[in-house]
């Protein structure tokens, strides 16, 4: 059963991410952005975003933790200690969203002891608001939605971008060889995409905890797995704008093991 303090947050995370959206598609294209020390861009949209969520759900929940890769105001790991946290990536898909290319999200994850329970998502591209979490099932808007767990074909599509670090290629050069590839620039929308079995897996090399917090417990709400090869990353013990990158694959059961096995070698 759900409590109705988990209940009373879900109800709060919807609105106040869907009261960002106005803002969101109003600045679509038109913000300007800068680069940030370690090569990400940012604009005055992710700040103000991360602000108004964070206010809004901070008048609601005073005792809950907040983070949000835009707000931190220290580089030092913050231990996680609170019953409830949330993690916000205010635009995931920055680079696509300064330039007027519509894949880009709000990403906002739900977390209980650390776990990703609930994640909401604003998918501008589509207009559309994705929200669930184990035990919850997962809806695309007005339409529930699930993981696809298709027999392997030609026409298998996976989410794939290349990795940053160039050692790894070898390790991407299978899934290159096995699957059609789609690469969207926006991380969560490549996990939540395979979430609503829009996407038949995902990989990825390059990732933070807080590109995935929120399409996490959307995949796992109709039994897709996520799977960390670098490291686990969950429960969070501590937010860490300095962490490693995450390398993961995403799926159903028989497609993740297939991505593993194929970027083993």
């Amino acid at each position: 059963m759900s409590s109705p303090e988990l209940l009373a947050r879900i109800a709060a995370a919807k609105l106040a991410v869907l009261a960002q959206t106005e803002l969101l598609h109003r600045e679509f294209g038109r913000a300007e952005s800068k680069w940030k020390s370690d090569g990400t861009r940012v604009t005055a949209v992710d700040v103000a975003i991360s602000e108004n969520i964070f206010r809004e759900l901070g008048a609601l929940f005073p005792a809950d933790q907040f983070f949000s890769e835009e707000l931190a105001e220290t580089d030092a790991p913050i231990p996680v200690t609170a019953h409830f946290s949330w993690v916000l990536d205010p635009i995931d898909g920055t680079n696509n969203f300064a330039l007027g290319i519509p894949h880009c999200a709000i990403s906002l994850a739900l977390c209980e002891h650390g776990e990703p329970v609930y994640g909401v998502v604003y998918d501008l591209s589509r207009r559309v608001l994705m929200h669930g979490g184990p035990g919850f099932g997962l809806h695309d808007g007005e339409r529930s939605a699930g993981v696809k767990n298709a027999p392997f074909s030609r026409e298998t599509l996976v989410g794939f971008h290349s990795p940053a670090d160039k050692t790894l290629l070898p390790m991407a050069s299978g899934v290159l060889s096995q699957f059609k590839i789609r690469g969207l620039g926006s991380a969560t929308l490549h996990l939540a995409y395979v979430a609503a079995g829009m996407l038949d897996g995902c990989v990825d090399y390059n990732v933070k905890i807080w590109d995935l917090a929120a399409a996490i417990p959307l995949v796992r709400a109709t039994g897709g797995e996520v799977h960390f090869l670098n490291g686990e990353q969950l429960p969070m013990r501590r937010f860490d704008l300095k962490m490693k990158p995450i390398i993961y694959v995403a799926g159903g059961p028989a497609m993740c093991a297939r991505l593993r096995e194929v970027m083993n070698g």
